[in-house]
């Protein structure tokens, strides 16, 4: 809850605490505070162990914290009995990346120029597709003109 308050914010808030309520009310208000948090805590508990009670022995290792959307996917792609480990290293997303922007700027890379290859030698056409733009009108640099727009 307070993982990002450093020492100098704490040392901060402890000053703050005496100016405002004095060094005499300080430790009962430190008091009530901790007794506070301990019964909303007792009381949390007490309620997740109804709710255990009530779902049944089915669900005794039931955690409130899988019902978080976060917590529970990451919980289900942990579990390596669908073999995603192997899926997400066998994927480089940098390399795919890399081979698309090649395409599309009509660069040959090692893998693409491998894969052409492989490709214009199995295929019937023997071309390579060319993906870069290129202008019908050379010359003409201004887009057509379109009266309804205007």
């Amino acid at each position: 809850m307070f993982n990002d308050i450093g020492p100098l914010e704490l040392v901060t808030l402890i000053v703050l605490a005496v100016l405002v309520f004095g060094p005499e009310k300080l430790p009962k208000l430190i008091q009530d505070a901790t007794r506070t948090i301990r019964k909303i805590r007792e009381f949390s508990e007490s309620a997740k162990q109804d709710i255990r009670q009530e779902l049944g022995p089915e669900f005794k290792d039931f955690e409130f914290e899988d019902l978080n959307p976060k917590t529970f996917i990451r919980k289900q792609l942990d579990n390596d009995e669908l073999g995603l480990k192997e899926i997400r290293n066998g994927f480089d997303l940098k390399k795919e990346m890399a081979e698309v922007t090649d395409a599309v700027h009509g660069r040959d890379s090692e893998s693409s120029a491998g894969s052409s290859a492989s490709s214009s030698s199995s295929g019937s056409s023997g071309g390579s597709i060319d993906m870069t733009k290129k202008p019908e009108n050379p010359r003409d640099d201004r887009p057509p003109f379109d009266a309804d727009a205007t």
